[in-house]
């Protein structure tokens, strides 16, 4: 938790609304710089201002596309060039689709991939070696609690929120003892644009607010957890589906987001 305070930089992904935005607000006041990462350069601009006025912290827009191959290693590179040191990192860019895989756009799963996946680990390990060097850092990688069972209709998104879970809890023990604070965010349904894409049909349960789920992130990395379910009906949903038989776990999570 040493690394997001006053004096240091944190980099969020997906900064432009929903809990990218949140994190920018909330980490703005405790002192933090930033760097704002999304696709929409305008938006980050009106994020940044409003930051800058507000709190009278340094914010770097960079608005940049995740789901290119080579996103994580140029996003980098830009940073260099800036002369920028990530204290912090949290990788909040995702994108889930609604939707059975046989009837849908090879580019809908592969893009999926690519940000949920590609471009976060990517991220990850390019930043983590600096925070090791300097002994202090922390990385909040936001999972889903689709991660905790399959989703039938979000086949890929369910499967690539589940690596970020694993991913990050095995990161967690890796940095045990390095100064390096690692957390595995998994919010349930959240009032967010996500479902601008995924559709109503993909929101299960009512929705928390972005600032409800920085909260709980927040604490969590502070109490040095490996990973969080954000609400207690989520948590408790999420530690209940891996344990019932596999048939009727499939059934259940298939008829909550039935199209």
């Amino acid at each position: 938790m040493r690394a997001i305070v006053a004096g240091t930089t944190t980099l969020i992904t997906g900064a432009s609304s929903g809990i990218g935005r949140a994190f920018a607000q909330r980490l703005a006041a405790a002192g933090s710089d930033l760097v704002l990462v999304a696709r929409r350069a305008d938006v980050l601009e009106e994020v940044a201002r409003d930051l800058r006025a507000r709190h009278g912290v340094n914010v770097l827009v960079l608005a940049h596309d995740l789901d290119s191959p080579d996103a994580a290693e140029t996003l980098v590179a830009r940073l260099q060039a800036e002369r920028v040191t990530v204290d912090a990192l949290i990788n909040n860019a995702g994108l889930g689709i609604h939707g059975d895989l046989g009837s849908a756009p090879l580019a809908s799963a592969t893009t999926q991939i690519a940000v949920n996946v590609n471009s976060l680990t990517a991220l990850t390990a390019l930043l983590l070696p600096q925070m090791l060097a300097r002994g202090r850092g922390a990385i909040v990688n936001v999972a889903s609690t689709a991660g905790f069972q399959p989703v039938p209709h979000m086949a890929v998104y369910s499967a690539s929120k589940a690596y970020v879970l694993t991913f990050t809890r095995a990161l967690w023990r890796e940095t045990r003892g390095t100064g390096v604070d690692v957390l595995a965010l998994c919010p349930g349904a959240t009032d967010t644009a996500f479902f601008a894409t995924a559709g109503d049909a993909a929101s299960v349960g009512s929705r928390r607010s972005p600032e409800q789920v920085v909260d709980t992130a927040l604490r969590a990395l502070h109490r040095g957890r490996p990973s969080v379910v954000d609400g207690r009906g989520n948590a408790f949903v999420s530690w209940l589906a891996p344990r019932l038989p596999e048939r009727l776990a499939l059934n259940i999570a298939e008829r909550s987001v039935r199209p």
